[in-house]
C-alpha cells in the first residue's frame, strides 16, 4: 500500500466523521463549518483561475452550491443521502480504478477509467441500500434508484469538470490542505454539483426525504 493511499485513508477517517459532527450539531457550528469550506474553496478556485475570464462564473457557482449545501444540511436525512452517495462514488471509483485499471474514461482526466465509474455506482448503491434500511422513507424503490443514478452520475461529472479546469491551469491538485487528497476542491468536486442537483429535484417534489 502506497504512502499516498495511507494518507488518503487516514484523512477520510478523520474528516468524514468531523463533517458529520458539524452537520449533526447544526446552527452556528454548521454555519461556521460551511463558511470556512466556502472560503477555502473560493481561494483554491481563485489560485487555479488567475487571469482567466471565466473566474467570476466559478465564484457565482460556488455561492449557489454552498447555499444548497447549507439548506439541505438542515434536513439531516436528505443531506446524508447525497453526502453518502458522493463519498461512496468517490471511494468506489478510486478503489475499482486502482484494482482493475482498464480503458480510460476520458482524456480530460487520465486517471478516470470505466472500471472506476462502475465501481462508483456499485459502492454508492450498496451504501444507499444500507441507509434506506435504517430510515423511514415515503418513496418507492424506483424513485431511490433514479435519484441514486442521477446523483452518482452528476458527482462523477463534477469530478471530471474540475479536472478539466485543473488541466487548463496545468496543475495536478487544487491545493495541499488535505493530506493524500490535495485541495478541498479535489475532494468536494462531485458534491458541489450533486447538492444543487438534488436541491432542484427536491423542489419538484419528486423525492422528499
Amino acid at each position: 500500500m502506497s504512502k499516498e493511499l495511507i494518507k488518503r485513508i487516514l484523512s477520510s477517517i478523520i474528516l468524514i466523521p468531523l463533517a458529520l459532527y458539524f452537520i449533526a450539531h447544526g446552527s452556528f457550528i454548521l454555519m461556521f463549518f460551511t463558511f470556512i469550506c466556502f472560503v477555502v474553496a473560493c481561494y483554491e478556485w481563485h489560485m487555479m483561475t488567475k487571469r482567466k475570464s471565466y473566474k467570476i462564473y466559478g465564484f457565482i457557482f460556488l455561492v449557489i452550491s454552498f447555499y444548497t449545501f447549507y439548506e439541505l444540511s438542515v434536513e439531516v436525512v436528505g443531506f446524508l443521502f447525497v453526502f453518502t452517495i458522493c463519498i461512496s462514488t468517490d471511494i468506489g471509483g478510486y478503489v475499482f480504478g486502482k484494482i482493475f485499471n482498464g480503458p480510460k474514461l476520458t482524456k480530460i482526466s487520465p486517471n478516470k477509467t470505466y472500471a472506476g465509474a462502475i465501481g462508483g455506482y456499485f459502492l454508492s448503491l450498496i451504501s444507499l441500500t444500507i441507509i434506506i434500511n435504517y430510515i423511514d422513507y415515503p418513496n418507492t424503490p424506483i424513485q431511490y434508484i433514479i435519484i441514486f443514478i442521477l446523483i452518482s452520475t452528476v458527482s462523477q461529472i463534477g469530478d471530471i469538470i474540475v479536472s478539466y479546469f485543473k488541466r487548463k491551469s496545468k496543475i495536478k491538485n487544487t491545493g495541499k490542505i488535505i493530506p493524500g487528497h490535495g485541495g478541498l476542491l479535489d475532494r468536494i468536486d462531485g458534491m458541489i454539483f450533486a447538492f444543487p442537483t438534488y436541491y432542484l429535484v427536491n423542489l419538484t417534489g419528486y423525492l422528499n426525504i
